[in-house]
């Protein structure tokens, strides 16, 4: 029985585990797009701030999975390469969920103090994870100094964010195409007992969870059995079905009328994605996971920055309508993530 479960399998199997696993989390996905656009109106945390923190770690569930078992199994440029891969891919994600945006520009649309501060918060954290791999690589209690200082910086962002919320000190000038965050129904679920919400979200983010820890050894069959680049499987392969929960949420949330808690997945989802660093960190026996990182893995955390800051951009500019229904932020993402893949496949 250990044998079955441990890889490397067959090609088949790597690949048909990989694919289920990934349906799995796209069916999960869509379910807790429903659950929580309930529970953001009910809490009356808001689409942006429920979004970022309760959806964002739910949807995050299969790329933690995915990055503390190949960590584990002494596969760290996998780990790493998922969590900034699953960074590039789910930003990437935004200017999918924009194509299904009727109206306007998805970032006009969904124009939100705390999506513009968590973008802020991403740019720390990204920044804080390549500035581990050129520090010393001394560490405390087995961790990496950098580890304590993303867990400190993210909790610090989620306090001041959470304040400014409270009495917020810039606003966005509303527009005929702006879509306010306003409580609205949700159909059957408005009948159901808050209690039962949380019940149902956890399972099926237990679920997601379970789907990436299936993703996870798959991926580390076929980088065993094919011979591919850790860094073109765990940034591109593992990153991108890591991106599809948030990919998924996004678009379906769009879909649904709440284009912030759409914007406020992808943030917070990339947001627990860069603390998907200190959990491989935690698993990986060998030193610092920052220092494991290879070429590949470190370009693929610029991009990942680079991206985010032109997010941000477009958040900041609020353009109302560009090329093809998308904003200038939309081509500069789907471009950028194609260039970065055929890097990486070359």
């Amino acid at each position: 029985m250990a044998d079955i479960l441990t890889p490397p399998w067959p090609l088949s199997w790597s690949i048909g585990l990989f694919l289920l696993a990934g349906t799995v989390t796209v069916l999960g996905s869509v379910r807790l797009v429903a659950l929580g656009d309930t529970l953001a109106d009910r809490t009356g945390w808001g689409e942006a701030l429920f979004g970022a923190v309760f959806f964002g770690l739910a949807t995050s569930l299969s790329g933690i999975v995915m990055t503390a078992v190949t960590a584990a199994g002494a596969q760290p440029q996998l780990g790493y390469g998922n969590a900034v891969g699953g960074i590039a891919a789910q930003t990437t994600a935004v200017a999918v969920a924009d194509a299904f945006h009727r109206r306007a520009n998805l970032e006009h649309a969904a124009a939100s103090l705390s999506n513009l501060l968590f973008g802020a918060l991403l740019i720390a954290l990204l920044s804080l994870a390549l500035l581990g791999s050129f520090a010393p690589g001394a560490t405390v209690a087995g961790l990496h100094p950098v580890s304590y200082a993303l867990v400190g910086c993210y909790l610090g962002g989620l306090h001041l964010i959470r304040r400014a919320g409270a009495s917020p000190p810039w606003q966005a000038v509303a527009t005929t195409e702006t879509l306010p965050d306003v409580p609205h129904e949700h159909g059957d679920l408005d009948r159901r007992r808050a209690a039962w919400l949380w019940r149902r979200f956890a399972l099926v983010g237990l679920l997601v969870a379970a789907g990436g820890w299936v993703i996870a050894l798959a991926a580390e069959s076929l980088l065993l059995v094919t011979g591919l680049s850790a860094g073109f499987v765990g940034a591109s392969l593992m990153g991108a079905v890591n991106a599809l929960p948030e990919t998924v949420t996004a678009v379906a949330a769009v879909r649904r009328g709440a284009p912030t808690l759409a914007i406020a997945a992808v943030l917070g989802g990339n947001s627990l994605d860069a603390l998907n660093l200190v959990i491989g960190d935690i698993a990986y026996r060998g030193g610092s996971i920052y220092h494991a990182a290879g070429t590949q893995e470190l370009f693929v955390t610029a991009t990942a920055l680079f991206m985010t800051a032109a997010l941000l951009g477009g958040l900041l500019v609020r353009q109302a309508c560009g090329w093809g229904r998308l904003g200038f932020e939309g081509i500069v993402l789907l471009g950028t993530y194609a260039v970065m893949t055929a890097v990486l496949v070359t």
